[in-house]
């Protein structure tokens, strides 16, 4: 299992706001849900998985509730699958951290991205929504897409399997479409070339979250 340890992550508790290091999702334009309200629920879960919500901490198991401001971990060789509203899944891959900051069905919203990999679908065909993805490498803005971000061959990477992200670091934005990848180095950098990614790669990326 591939993990972010060799490009020495920031840890999730120095939050993602570093000056020029955040992916971010652009135009979200939404307001926070009610601080309570269910927006989803784990689906699948491999392995050592735990969801921290104000300051609760428990294991997350297959079809518990999920709402704003869940802070979920994978431990090693663990993943988990999460489904947000009816239509949007997200697949954590293993040592890896998400904070869900705010979610509204069919609309969009916020998320961040501590350490680690994960795999954004949501079905071609469907009205589009706006989210924000923030990570210490930059931003990701996402409409409506099928995505993969995180650790891959050395740098932190975003590969796009339908659809059209935005990805965001030291101030130069980025276009990825379908079959295209870009890489961030290192946090504070720009992205490099949006290449096209051929098939084993796509699967090294995709398996480590999970995906075979």
């Amino acid at each position: 299992m591939r993990t972010l340890n060799a490009l020495s992550p920031i840890p999730f508790s120095r939050r993602l706001f570093i000056a020029g290091g955040a992916l971010a999702l652009t135009g979200i334009g939404i307001r926070a849900t009610q601080a309570n309200a269910i927006i989803g629920k784990a689906v699948e879960i491999t392995g050592n998985v735990s969801r921290r919500q104000a300051n609760r901490l428990e294991g997350l198991k297959a079809g518990a509730s999920l709402m704003d401001r869940d802070f979920v971990s994978t431990g090693k060789e663990s993943f988990a699958e999460l489904a947000l509203g009816e239509d949007t899944s997200l697949l954590l891959g293993s040592e890896t951290e998400l904070l869900i900051d705010a979610f509204i069905a069919g609309q969009g919203g916020t998320i961040e991205l501590g350490t680690g990999q994960m795999v954004f679908d949501r079905p071609e065909g469907l009205a589009k929504i706006d989210l924000t993805m923030r990570t210490a490498f930059g931003m990701i803005g996402v409409r409506g897409t099928k995505f993969f971000a995180g650790p891959n061959r050395g740098a932190f990477a975003v590969f796009v399997e339908h659809g059209r992200v935005e990805v965001t670091g030291g101030g130069v934005m980025k276009a990825v479409g379908r079959g295209e990848g870009v890489e961030i180095r290192a946090p504070g950098e720009a992205p490099g070339a949006v290449t096209q990614w051929g098939k084993a790669r796509i699967r090294e990326a995709y398996a480590s979250v999970g995906i075979r």
